[in-house]
């Protein structure tokens, strides 16, 4: 079988399995792990913050993230289709008391103008008043699409003169680095808060970063205990983030040219499949449910995910 699912389908090679036995441990809830205070450290100071937090997946991180700008009660606007709206069960709302107002692109795009039309930093006594603006890079369910350097720029810009908080999922921050060229620091400066994951196309079992002030951090790792998140001898996964660091950064080119080579001749068949920026390629269905074009690919060897409007605002169905 051949799997095209999802990059988070990816396991520890046999050198990233020999790092996480060698790994020195402590307990985390001590701040006591060296592993992890290194992997915080260097995941940190690599994006250009003070300070980074250890959390067991992107969903927590990204919690832990809006909820450092966000009180109960206030407002985070993203789009449509971000992984914070679609894909975190709610986390945000049912947790931490945070509400949402989104705007809608083609593909995960941000589109300034939309973002300045809802900002609402200063709603008065009767309306939401928004503490928060997220952005997603790259954007999962437009179909691993980057941000556009410029556009980032503009929303940091707007966004911080009206005085709210930017935080990115950068779940894949590591695909659009590697696809444009630009430094992990200069997309990290531009937001308050950023997590990134290690367990999609970098290849660790777990695990994802959170960084941004060392206040916010601390508050941060106190909610993280507060949601029974707390590690203890996690130094073994750290290792594992760690090796992926140092090895797994630069083969993520290979997954690009992979997707764009699964793409081409879809594309040359009039399939209205775009070109994948990364590594995911969506694949419009048309008036067949996507469910039956994933069951006859397995027939055949290959397993596909089937999505719909929500990963992909291209096409009612698609895989």
């Amino acid at each position: 079988m051949i799997d095209l699912r999802s990059d988070t389908l990816t396991r520890p090679t046999a050198a990233m399995r020999a790092a996480m036995a060698d790994a020195a441990v402590g307990d985390d809830v001590y701040a006591e792990d060296p592993t992890i205070a290194e992997l915080e450290s260097r995941v940190a100071a690599l994006l250009g913050h003070e300070a980074g937090l250890f959390c067991a997946t992107g969903s927590l991180a990204n919690v832990l993230g809006v909820a450092t700008h966000v009180s109960a009660g206030q407002e985070v606007l993203c789009d449509a289709g971000a992984h914070i709206a679609r894909a975190e069960m709610g986390a945000h709302g049912a947790l931490s008391g945070v509400t949402m107002r989104t705007w809608v692109t083609p593909d995960g795009r941000v589109d300034v103008g939309q973002v300045g039309s809802l900002l609402s930093p200063d709603a008065g006594p009767y309306l939401v008043s928004t503490a928060c603006v997220e952005i997603e890079n790259t954007h999962n369910f437009g179909g691993g699409t980057i941000q556009p350097w410029d556009d980032l720029v503009a929303v940091s810009s707007l966004v911080r003169d009206a005085g709210v908080g930017l935080h990115l999922d950068g779940a894949r921050l590591w695909n659009a680095h590697v696809a444009t060229g630009i430094p992990m620091g200069d997309y990290g400066a531009l937001f308050d808060t950023v997590s990134v994951c290690f367990s999609k196309g970098m290849g660790a079992p777990i695990g994802s970063v959170l960084v941004g002030s060392a206040e916010a951090m601390a508050a941060a790792r106190v909610y993280r205990k507060r949601l029974g998140a707390g590690w203890r001898q996690a130094g073994l996964l750290a290792a594992a983030c760690l090796h992926a660091l140092d090895h797994h950064i630069d083969r993520l080119a290979d997954d690009h040219a992979a997707a764009r080579a699964f793409a081409a001749p879809l594309i040359a068949a009039g399939l209205p499949v775009v070109a994948p920026d990364t590594n995911i390629v969506v694949v419009p269905t048309g008036d067949r449910p996507a469910a039956h074009v994933v069951a006859a690919a397995a027939e055949r060897g290959v397993a596909l995910s089937a999505v719909g409007r929500a990963w992909s605002a291209r096409s009612p169905t698609s895989t």
